[in-house]
């Protein structure tokens, strides 16, 4: 409790001083996959966690229009071993962001959250096909999971940047096709299947 009320708190400090200097706030609570829980914890604790960061947007008096908010998907701990489809997985996200996430927010950019760069967007189309109601854009704002086949490709070496433009450009492309429910899969990049996940990721 004490955990999610002081970064929910915090949260809404960092978003008021980037609204008091004309800049627009990247709210970011993010709750990592470690462990070994089943998806519908992760949807709770995804709820919860969301309901303590906007009663403090709230508190703070945030102008949610002037925000975005950049959380996890909702999906199993990594050590689960029940497997999930990208359907179950987009329920039960959108279910939470309905939930606990005004309609106000006019975006929503979702972080990868360890998962490989092709679950991360196959899931991301998930989430917009879902035909719950959906008032906010729901699009990507990930790290490794756009980064992964790029950094692979190029490996340090001048005679490589060419090759990892181009799986740069392959991932922009399969997540701007997912962010609008058009991924059809099979992005073909390097590293698009490989687990990104770190066990105790600490930034």
């Amino acid at each position: 409790y004490q955990a999610m009320l002081e970064n929910g708190n915090v949260l809404a400090r960092y978003a008021m001083i980037c609204q008091q200097n004309g800049l627009v706030p990247i709210v970011e609570p993010e709750v990592l996959p470690d462990g070994e829980h089943e998806l519908d914890v992760a949807q709770k604790v995804t709820e919860e966690v969301l309901a303590f960061t906007y009663k403090a947007l709230a508190d703070h008096h945030i102008f949610l229009e002037g925000t975005l908010l950049k959380p996890n998907m909702c999906t199993a701990g990594h050590g689960c071993e029940k497997k999930y489809a990208a359907e179950e997985n987009a329920k039960a996200t959108v279910t939470a962001l309905r939930r606990t996430v005004p309609a106000a927010v006019p975006g929503i950019t979702f972080l990868a959250g360890g998962q490989s760069e092709e679950d991360a967007t196959i899931n991301l189309n998930a989430i917009n096909n879902c035909l719950l109601l959906k008032p906010w854009a729901l699009t990507f704002s990930y790290g490794r999971a756009l980064q992964a086949s790029v950094l692979k490709a190029w490996q340090g070496k001048n005679e490589n940047i060419k090759a990892a433009q181009e799986q740069l450009m392959v991932r922009a492309k399969a997540n701007g096709a997912a962010a609008v429910g058009k991924y059809g899969g099979s992005g073909g990049s390097a590293a698009g299947s490989e687990s990104l996940y770190v066990k105790d990721h600490a930034y």
